[in-house]
């Protein structure tokens, strides 16, 4: 069952000494809308792209990967489970709920 990373969670694990990738799956015009900030290492990979793309991705490294509203991002952290990715968090609820509950200056779309 993939994990989910609550919002308020992630902010001290994406602000962390050694933070983990943040792993973006939305479409590049959603990312052009809207972004989480932050100083760690960040990939924006569209869900379609993932499989192909795979092999830019560190199986060792943490990962937290986030969407829209957490759906698309959820079918992905159960996706690099299934490839053997170990350390994979789904970011629960998405961006929606990091501008609702985190940084309200992150639009909401």
């Amino acid at each position: 069952m993939p994990r989910q990373l609550p919002v308020g969670e992630a902010v001290g694990l994406l602000n962390a000494a050694q933070p983990p990738l943040l792993l973006d799956v939305r479409e590049p015009w959603e990312a052009g809308l809207a972004r989480i900030a932050t100083a760690g290492p960040q990939c924006l990979m569209p869900m379609g792209q993932v499989p192909e793309r795979l092999a830019e991705l560190d199986p060792s490294q943490s990962i937290v990967v986030y969407c829209h509203h957490g759906m698309r991002s959820l079918q992905v952290v159960a996706f690099l489970e299934r490839q053997g990715f170990e350390n994979v968090y789904n970011l629960a609820g998405g961006i929606e709920a990091w501008s609702v509950e985190v940084d309200p200056a992150v639009p909401r779309y």
